[in-house]
């Protein structure tokens, strides 16, 4: 028997963990963290720990899938697949033009680096702008506000540089995201605790990173932009604000000031049950240490005002200076992404919605988060002629994971060809016509540049090093499978469509500026390998890429200091934080009633607020079929206060039923006394088509079948209310 140990990346999910791989015979059989990598330091998690399972599941496709007339699946050939999609999307654009084909990359085709650009391209080479991704429906406020806020573009301070730091509804050490860095991000908050770090947290559970935090809040979900606005109202008051640096680069101030006067600490503690002075305590901590930041997450972006809270924050790190100056060194000059070029100076904002494509079905366009996501169903189930009809998924799973699953299974049923490539029959494929069987991640190369390219999108995200790390293919997959990467799928489909594949590089949003990519042009007359489509999207590293792929264990490249220039001096741009829509907005919010504020919704049964949660053991809906992550529990619990179990006459693993004013789900109660009392805690991504319901125990439940994505959603992007949803909870009977 061979048997070798070799370094690599993990990429179960987007954090890059760097792991030594146990390989047997070509095939994986065990995976630590490695010691010797100098970014991650031996760590690993247990969803990556478990990369050997989830490469020999017995439910992994070997072959591609094509659905029989009455509904089963039959193996296919994927060079035969690719023949019949390429026909059958071609027949479709000839009859109904390129804007009847849609896109959707979810977040699992993230840690494959040539995955999203192949596919992307393959959509541009068929005139098609029809590309929708969870960016919309995930954290879609990050992006619209640094649009209509603009970009500084000498960057945000770090985590590991900073005195202080704020995370609203963000949990670090179980998403590895979210503002403290993904390389062991654990290790991280305990070396900054040690040097004095002070950090608070916002949120309705107390999570992991808030045993960690020296201030917690506990509000009502849903009322982060009354407590950002209060944040505000007392930094502003008490002139804890850095006056130089908005007197210079900072337009709307008194606009601002004006918007959050009426938001003293009083009336949003009132709103969101807190104390005011737990909320004075926070602005004053926050604005009078010397660096820092602060950041939101998933949570607080799916509830309703996402933009707004993303934009208040903003606002409030922008009015305390928290962007770095003149002759400051920037922290990540570059190692696979390009050369920093930063300025100390504002670029200006620009719009943060429509712009470009337009829906047909709703009055929805793109925004800065892109196409919007939340109505993607619509557009499919739209009658006028320029409908979606064709759809391909790549890494995502919409019927676990899209907002309103019953009308996402409508409008899966009504599309005239639906492909996924994934790697199991998950709920969407299950209804697929096609379904196209990938290799896995120690079956293909691999790049550490999805966590460093969080920089580019995300304020205060990514690696704070130049650190980068290559990784080959380390496993065969299983003998006799036909398996195919993502890329070469799309590849594959632009060579038999007879038209020239181009991979794009993605324009930055956020970070500090950069030098720019070249668009990668595929040889369509000879195959490239996948070393080849890697050399070719990173074009304009700092770091050449065959360097990187000479340190084995990854590096942190220090080999290059870069510090931040000066403006121009004919620069006059500022960062916006009196945007016109969003004081509106909480303007909006102010003159809330307090008795609609007390029942959002008609019927006062749905006394409980349902809100969105991580889990260690899961990333999105991949890995909860793994054994031994799930230790017998597959499905998603729904964590409640004990007191609010006793007071329901529930217990432990009771059958609940959860209900909004959309449509009902089953959970089994799990307590939990982290949460704030009237909180349901849940996992999103779990569960099945209502067929499937009864096996409840075995799948978990869909909270995304609780959302009309129709009734209470956000005009811009699109995305309606996806968590801090009111919900009434009872007991359900055997199912």
């Amino acid at each position: 028997m061979a048997t070798e140990t070799r370094p690599s990346i993990c990429r179960f999910c987007h954090a890059n963990c760097g792991i030594l791989v146990k390989i047997e015979d070509g095939r994986p059989v065990r995976v630590t963290g490695d010691p010797d990598n100098p970014a991650y330091r031996g760590f690993s998690c247990a969803k990556g720990r478990r990369l050997p399972e989830q490469h020999a599941h017995p439910d992994r496709l070997l072959h591609s899938q094509k659905r029989r007339p009455d509904g089963s699946y039959e193996a296919i050939p994927s060079e035969r697949a690719m023949d019949e999609i390429a026909d059958r999307v071609g027949n479709i654009v000839r009859q109904h033009g390129p804007r009847a084909v849609a896109l959707y990359p979810g977040t699992y085709s993230g840690p494959y680096p040539a995955s999203i650009p192949a596919g992307v391209g393959w959509m541009l080479g068929l005139g098609s702008k029809m590309v929708f991704t969870s960016a919309a429906i995930d954290q879609p406020g990050k992006h619209v506000a640094t649009a209509i806020h603009g970009r500084w573009l000498g960057g945000s301070h770090v985590f590991d540089e900073s005195d202080v730091w704020l995370l609203i509804g963000n949990n670090p050490l179980i998403s590895m995201s979210g503002g403290i860095p993904p390389s062991n991000p654990s290790r991280r908050l305990r070396e900054a605790k040690r040097r004095g770090l002070t950090l608070i947290v916002i949120d309705p559970r107390r999570t992991e990173v808030a045993r960690f935090a020296d201030q917690v809040l506990q509000p009502r979900a849903g009322e982060d932009p009354s407590i950002l606005a209060a944040i505000l109202h007392v930094v502003i008051r008490d002139a804890l604000y850095d006056a130089a640096f908005t007197d210079a680069h900072v337009a709307g101030f008194a606009a601002l000031a004006d918007a959050v006067a009426e938001f003293t600490p009083e009336y949003a503690a009132e709103r969101a049950g807190l104390a005011a002075d737990e909320i004075e305590r926070a602005a004053a901590t926050f604005a009078r240490a010397r660096r820092g930041c602060g950041v939101a997450g998933t949570g607080p972006n799916m509830a309703p005002h996402g933009n707004l809270t993303e934009y208040l924050l903003l606002c409030l790190n922008t009015i305390c200076g928290r962007w770095r100056r003149a002759g400051e060194r920037v922290p990540n000059p570059g190692a696979l992404l390009p050369r920093a070029t930063p300025k100390a100076q504002a670029q200006r904002p620009r719009p943060g919605w429509g712009r470009g494509e337009q829906l047909r079905s709703r009055a929805l366009g793109n925004s800065a988060a892109g196409l919007p996501t939340g109505a993607l169903a619509d557009e499919i189930l739209y009658e006028g002629e320029e409908r979606i009809r064709a759809l391909v998924c790549i890494g995502g799973n919409p019927v676990a994971a899209w907002p309103d699953q019953l009308k996402t299974i409508r409008a899966m049923e009504k599309l005239e060809l639906l492909v996924c490539l994934d790697m199991k029959m998950a709920a969407t494929a299950k209804m697929a016509d096609y379904v196209i069987a990938p290799r896995l991640s120690l079956e293909v190369p691999g790049l550490s540049v999805s966590s460093e390219a969080i920089e580019q999108t995300y304020v205060a995200h990514g690696y704070p090093e130049p650190y980068a790390q290559y990784s080959p293919a380390l496993a065969s997959p299983p003998e006799g499978s036909d398996v195919i990467e993502e890329w070469a799928f799309f590849y594959g489909l632009a060579k038999r469509m007879g038209f020239q594949l181009i991979a794009y590089p993605i324009r930055p949003e956020a970070g500090v500026l950069r030098e720019r990519r070249e668009p990668y042009v595929f040889d369509m007359e000879k195959p490239p390998t996948t070393d080849a489509v890697f050399a070719g999207i990173m074009n304009g590293s700092r770091v050449p890429l065959t360097e990187v792929t000479h340190h084995p264990h990854g590096k942190i490249f220090a080999d290059e200091t870069i510090l931040v220039a000066e403006a121009d001096p004919d620069c006059q741009d500022r960062l916006d934080v009196g945007n016109a829509d969003m004081l509106a907005e909480l303007a909006a919010i102010r003159a809330e009633s307090w008795a609609a504020l007390r029942s959002e919704d008609e019927d006062a049964a749905r006394v409980f607020q349902l809100v969105s949660r991580r889990m260690p053991n899961v990333y999105n809906s991949s890995g909860r079929d793994i054994d031994r992550l799930q230790r017998g529990r597959f499905y998603n619990p729904a964590f409640m206060h004990p007191e609010d179990l006793a007071l329901l006459g529930l217990a432990r693993g009771d059958l609940v039923e959860i209900t909004s004013s959309h449509a009902s789900i089953l959970g089994i109660a799990e307590s939990a006394p982290e949460l704030r009392r009237g909180v349901v805690s849940m996992a999103h991504c779990f569960g099945d088509a209502p067929e499937h319901d009864a096996a409840v125990r075995e799948i978990g439940s869909n909270t995304g079948r609780l959302v009309d994505n129709e009734r209470d959603f956000d005009p811009h992007t699109g995305i309606p209310r996806m968590s801090a949803i009111p919900v009434a909870i009872s007991r359900a009977g055997a199912v």
